[in-house]
């Protein structure tokens, strides 16, 4: 207060009042150990929830959501329909959003060993159609592959099943590329260099990690698995897995038993020696630069957050999506 002393005097008392009451709000709350104020170095603190908290919060906002678009269909539905030109030939059809899981691993895909990428299938499925193309050189297994798939479309999807006719047909355009899932056989991956450019680039090309790479006497088995609900991960740059784990419609039970299988996949392909490091420092050196990887004490989990295709994401306590905590998908005692 001694540095205020001379422009105290010059200041009218209301002034004088007002950086009286500051200074000694600005001392009670140091005295307290609370901060008022938000900055990019210090954000507001964001809170974590269970993940069977933050799920609920998410099928809560997903319930809301669609009552207002019935609500909202009913008061102006026939008025919008009648503005767009279209026919309402029944009841509304109101959207059914996916639940998505996203989680930060202490993951760094740059290096050896490090880069996640494999298939799950989840007990209860996705809740998506899956449209599904099938390389393969044998007729008859390509006739059996279109017939599981209910004749060229049915509940589980559409199948595709060809050979080099299919692959050259996918190569001018006379058959588009409105595939989720492409399955070959090992003999028809040099075949596929054509289409390479093609199906690469939406994350279609067959691939022996994720299981689309089958010999002729699994083919029909892998091909059911990818109609059956498996769910594909993939860690990006940042080390981030995102994954459609289920959609609103599921009873909280089965989207309950994805999530576990799906966190129960990631924890058994967790890596022996893992970890991001920090940028800069000098190499070799005990420095800012030393990575942690190796470190038994480092972290796998960094964060994770629960979405809807519509919704907000909800931070989740990691102790609560870790398999080896004792506080996995429950709650957690303070």
């Amino acid at each position: 207060m001694s540095s205020l002393r001379p422009l105290l005097r010059r200041l009218p008392t209301a002034g004088v009042q007002h950086l009286t009451a500051g200074a000694t709000t600005t001392t009670a709350a140091a005295r307290s150990g609370c901060r008022h104020y938000v900055t990019r170095a210090h954000p507001r603190p964001v809170a974590q929830l269970p993940i069977l908290d933050a799920l609920d919060e998410v099928l809560d906002g997903i319930a809301d959501r669609r009552a207002r678009r019935e609500e909202r269909w009913a008061k102006y539905g026939t008025r919008i329909a009648a503005k767009k030109g279209l026919t309402v030939d029944g009841p509304y059809r109101n959207q059914d959003e996916t639940i998505e899981l996203a989680l930060n691993l202490n993951l760094d895909p740059r290096k050896p060993g490090q880069a996640l990428r494999g298939s799950v299938s989840l007990p209860h499925g996705t809740g998506r159609s899956v449209r599904v193309v099938v390389f393969t050189n044998d007729a008859a297994l390509a006739a059996s592959a279109t017939e599981q798939g209910g004749g060229g479309g049915g509940p589980t999807g559409t199948v595709t099943a060809g050979g080099d006719e299919l692959v050259a047909s996918l190569a001018s355009g006379t058959v588009p590329l409105t595939f989720d899932r492409a399955l070959a056989t090992p003999d028809m991956m040099p075949s596929l260099a054509p289409v390479a450019r093609l199906l690469g680039p939406r994350g279609l090309m067959p691939n022996a990690k994720v299981g689309t790479i089958a010999p002729p006497s699994h083919l029909l088995e892998a091909l059911r698995s990818q109609q059956a609900g498996q769910v594909q991960y993939r860690t990006d740059k940042g080390g981030i897995v995102h994954a459609g784990i289920a959609k609103g419609s599921f009873r909280r039970e089965q989207i309950v038993d994805n999530l576990q299988t799906f966190l129960n996949e990631i924890q058994d392909v967790k890596p022996e020696s893992f970890g991001k490091g920090k940028k800069g420092g000098k190499k070799g050196g005990p420095g800012k630069g030393k990575s942690p990887a190796g470190n038994k004490n480092a972290k796998y989990y960094l964060g994770a957050s629960v979405s809807s295709t519509q919704g907000k994401g909800v931070r989740v306590d990691l102790r609560t999506v870790d398999p080896t905590s004792a506080f996995f998908m429950g709650e957690v005692e303070e």
